[in-house]
């Protein structure tokens, strides 16, 4: 008996939520709350361990200045709160650091939005130090205008006694450290950037291509990366399963390697910090050769999905990127398949369609290479070396006036070894 309840108070209870967004005439496309929108809301509340247990959605012209949603609205949330037990409300949109801290007094409750949830769930999930870096990074340069918005009752009380001076000093005090931190946390990922570019230096002259994976959350990017590699990341049905960058190798028919890389899924309303500071990492995307875009098509919402990635795709700078279309889980929805040309349809679990992704790929890839039976001289040995060293050798021959090598290369190597070309395949 005592056992049992020592094993039920160990369980961490789960906060019960109610869910608050607000449909404004003012808002850009996109900002307002919707059935969809709130629906994923819903999903990231459970994602970062907390029940949503109430909705409320509002349609107005604009915010409330005050408290976004008004105090008619105010006074019915309340009413949620103490009907369903609430520990504490999430909006669907951005609240200003004042209206938080309003409708925290208010309601005597916790306030969160959409940006700290996802945030949150970011903190929870990053597990290298790079990670942890970029969401340490998003939580502080998030903080800040919310820290100054915390302090503005002493501000207001100018020249009270006993809360002026400290006051301001308290918060001139956080502010420096926040600031320290924030220039700390940018430092160091500035040494992540130079890193990695060593790293892709050192990749490019290698000659290894990269193929990288992205998509809106929950995809089926990491189930496609072990179906493709034969690895073993972990792939849950869940939003931002994946958020530090997981690359593995995977050999194409040809006989061609590549570097395959995983990324942090997008979402509607990603914080503008997050994205900053996710940068680092991200910006792999510019430097891929080819990317897989990832499209769950169980999804209702599959087509706005797309349009959010191919955006973000955008403001990270790679919309010239070569980008195949992947149409996933295509077992489950076949007879709404789009036929665009160049698209792929599979089924990252099945294996359905991985063949065809596979041969699309190294059309992309091969457009630029040479592929040919190269018969070398024995007196050009180092030719061979060469062909082993810059370019895919397939098969290799002894013949009586020399080597006889079958092999995919570049431009640059097919320049110094075509004149003993025998036959050119591609």
């Amino acid at each position: 008996m005592n056992e049992s309840r020592s094993a039920n108070e160990l369980e961490k209870k789960k906060e019960r939520a109610v869910l608050c967004g607000l449909a404004a005439a003012c808002f850009a496309p996109g900002e307002s709350s919707t059935d969809v929108s709130m629906a994923e809301l819903a999903a990231l509340v459970e994602t970062a361990g907390g029940e949503p247990v109430a909705y409320l959605v509002q349609n107005r012209a604009a915010p409330d200045p005050r408290s976004f949603i008004g105090e008619g609205k105010e006074e019915e949330l309340r009413g949620l709160i103490e009907t369903n037990g609430c520990d504490l409300v999430v909006f669907d949109n951005e609240l200003s650091p004042s209206q938080m801290r309003v409708l925290s007094e208010d309601l005597k409750i916790k306030v969160m939005d959409r940006s700290g949830l996802i945030l949150d769930i970011f903190a929870q999930r990053a597990r290298t130090r790079e990670g942890q870096l970029q969401v340490e990074l998003a939580q502080y340069k998030y903080l800040l205008p919310r820290l100054l918005g915390m302090w503005t009752h002493l501000e207001r009380q100018e020249g009270a006694i006993g809360t002026r001076g400290p006051g301001e000093t308290q918060l001139e005090s956080d502010r420096r450290h926040i600031r320290r931190k924030i220039q700390k946390l940018e430092s160091e990922l500035a040494e992540v950037r130079k890193n990695r570019a060593t790293q892709r230096r050192r990749r490019e002259k290698n000659e290894m291509p990269t193929v990288a994976l992205v998509g809106y959350t929950n995809a089926g990017k990491s189930t496609l990366l072990n179906r493709l590699t034969g690895s073993d990341i972990p792939a849950n049905d869940r939003l931002f399963d994946t958020l530090d960058t997981t690359t593995r190798r995977l050999q194409l028919a040809e006989a061609q390697e590549v570097l395959l890389s995983d990324t942090v899924g997008f979402i509607r309303k990603l914080p503008t910090h997050l994205i900053e500071a996710f940068k680092a990492t991200l910006e792999e995307l510019q430097y891929a050769d080819v990317l897989l875009h990832v499209i769950d098509m169980s999804s209702e919402e599959w087509r706005s999905q797309a349009e959010i990635v191919d955006a973000l795709i955008a403001q990270l700078g790679a919309e010239g990127t070569p980008c195949i279309r992947v149409y996933n889980k295509c077992d489950i929805s076949p007879d709404l398949l789009p036929r665009e040309a160049g698209s792929v349809c599979i089924s990252a679990k099945t294996g359905e369609g991985i063949e065809a992704l596979l041969r699309r790929i190294s059309d992309i890839l091969g457009q630029s290479l040479h592929r040919a039976v190269f018969l070398i001289p024995y007196d050009k040995g180092a030719l061979v070396q060469l062909l082993h060293d810059e370019g895919n050798v397939l098969t290799l021959d002894y013949a009586e006036t020399g080597t006889r090598i079958e092999a995919v290369v570049k431009p640059e190597l097919w320049a110094r070894v075509r004149v003993f070309a025998e036959e050119i395949i591609k």
